[in-house]
């Protein structure tokens, strides 16, 4: 069975960063369930990662080290999957803080070829290129084996029928490209207890004195 991550960075509720996650989620679900030319469709398992209500533990993390226990199985669920959907709002041209901060505490090795969808959400279309300059030279830099379509969903793409035909189209496009992605992927499974431990804090201060 292939494991999907679905992670959501949306700072509202309900959120249309959380529907697009969703949406591509389904898209690439649908796609893995059908036959394809290395053999018969498959079932997936869909595990969702909404970051808003581990937003302490994230910036606890990021300052002490540690990762609290809903953070830690958070990251588990991340490390462990076959694939990664990722989806952030665009906040001034740039990914939001939660988002950025999550992939922070990241090990940094720890997506590495992993295949991961990108997805974004913003008031306007004016932002739609932040996943190319602001989102996946990120996920370039973990080396993770990223999609080439990339979804942005503006206000308006949910509106009228032509945009939302348009954004449907995108879609079904990007959960291909993931299933394809899954299905060619060289990467091996990964367990999160397997990753480089954080130091030890308390050794960290210890080493002051000397």
């Amino acid at each position: 069975m292939t494991t999907i991550a679905v992670v959501s960075a949306g700072l509202s509720e309900p959120s249309s960063t959380r529907l697009l996650a969703d949406r591509l989620a389904e898209a690439a679900v649908a796609s893995l369930a059908a036959p394809s030319a290395t053999g018969p469709g498959g079932t997936t398992h869909v595990l969702h990662v909404d970051l808003r209500p581990l937003a302490h533990e994230i910036t606890d993390a990021m300052l002490t080290g540690f990762a609290a226990p809903a953070l830690s199985a958070a990251m588990a669920a991340v490390v462990e999957a076959d694939a990664v959907v990722f989806v952030t709002p665009i906040f001034t041209a740039g990914v939001s803080g939660l988002a950025k901060s999550f992939l922070d505490v990241l090990d940094k090795d720890s997506l590495a070829e992993m295949p991961v969808l990108l997805g974004a959400t913003g008031g306007t279309a004016r932002h739609s290129l932040a996943i190319e300059h602001a989102l996946r030279p990120v996920f370039a830099y973990l080396r993770a084996a990223v999609v080439p379509t990339g979804v942005f969903a503006a206000t308006d793409d949910w509106g009228s029928e032509g945009d939302s035909a348009a954004l449907d189209g995108r879609i079904r496009r990007a959960g291909d490209d993931l299933a394809w992605a899954i299905r060619a992927s060289r990467r091996t499974p990964q367990e999160a207890d397997a990753l480089p431990a954080t130091a030890d804090f308390a050794s960290l201060l210890g080493g002051l004195g000397h």
